[in-house]
């Protein structure tokens, strides 16, 4: 025997609420029209907050362009700061899908202290300390609007945009003098074997009778730095997948940046000794710098190539087949 219910498709009610149908119909067409955070256009808040972030990091810029921009210290920056918006710009396509602004509470607790700590630093007028400073401010916006999820796969473009920022005077003191020295002592020694007259002590060369001060700029740290962010954009376009090599390649840096400075120590030593003091501390010294960096970035290319073909060979010759 067949119930009354048995010919009726399963999912048809019959005798339903009229009212019950309507509300659920209502809340499946405001569920389905809820929008997707990562689609959420700015609010008046969100554009006070973004114009805020300009003001501060224009006069900060501004203040390190001026200050670290113009000099052999900082003249990577301008270099950084154009080729990471690049990154930025190119990697937001595939990341923006990601965003998930987080709870206000949240972004407040690393936005309002770096907020208070910004005029104390922009009264100092210590431009790594302001610098710094407004760095961090800015990534902590950057949280505000898009999450964390978006910032971690923005690591690398927003860690090599941290080298438009001069390092610390300290850590640059503490590095450089043991530097100037050794460069300074392996100069002399080079240039006794060919019996100029040459001595010295510390950073201090004494050639013929012309006395020379082995600077900051001669002892391999500014060309450390901004050879280190060079090369790592460098490496990031052309070796991201492979960790372990970019890591070896960015190891290089360090000893290349001081063969070179210590190539530049002779020239300007026996620039000194041969055509004055007035030449050697001239246009001379500054073109001696830049063709000691840019034989220092060609090196490294030159080391890329080498072993990128040494790696080659190696993967195309045949393995002995174990007996």
């Amino acid at each position: 025997m067949r119930s009354f219910g048995d010919d009726i498709p399963q999912g048809v009610r019959v005798g339903g609420d009229p009212a019950r149908e309507q509300a659920e119909a209502d809340a499946s067409v405001t569920h389905a029209a809820a929008p997707d955070p990562a689609h959420r256009r700015f609010g008046f808040a969100n554009l006070l907050l973004f114009a805020g972030l300009l003001a501060l990091i224009v006069p900060t810029l501004v203040f390190v362009a001026k200050a670290t921009w113009s000099t052999e210290q900082g003249a990577h920056g301008p270099i950084v700061l154009m080729t990471g918006i690049w990154l930025l710009w190119t990697k937001w396509p595939s990341v923006r899908e990601g965003v998930r602004p987080p709870p206000a509470w949240k972004a407040a607790l690393l936005v309002v202290p770096l907020l208070l700590l910004f005029p104390l630093a922009r009264i100092t007028q210590i431009v790594e300390v302001e610098g710094y400073i407004m760095y961090a401010t800015a990534l902590a916006v950057a949280y505000a609007f898009v999450g964390g999820k978006v910032l971690g796969k923005l690591a690398f473009p927003l860690f090599y945009l941290a080298f438009i920022f001069p390092p610390p005077e300290t850590v640059v003191y503490a590095i450089t003098m043991p530097m100037k020295i050794a460069i300074s002592e392996a100069s002399i020694s080079f240039l006794q074997l060919f019996d100029y007259p040459i001595g010295g002590t510390g950073v201090t060369i004494q050639i013929g009778q012309y006395q020379l001060l082995v600077a900051a700029a001669c002892s391999g740290l500014n060309s450390i730095v901004s050879l280190s962010a060079l090369t790592i954009f460098y490496i990031y376009i052309r070796h991201s997948e492979n960790l372990r090599y970019a890591a070896f390649l960015l190891l290089a840096v360090v000893p290349v940046a001081i063969a070179a400075n210590f190539i530049r120590v002779l020239i300007l030593i026996l620039l000194t000794y041969h055509a004055g003091e007035a030449t050697a501390q001239g246009f001379m010294h500054d073109l001696a710098g830049i063709t000691m960096f840019a034989t220092a970035l060609l090196l490294i290319y030159l080391l890329d190539l080498a072993l990128q073909r040494t790696l080659t060979k190696r993967r195309s010759q045949p393995r002995p087949i174990a007996s």
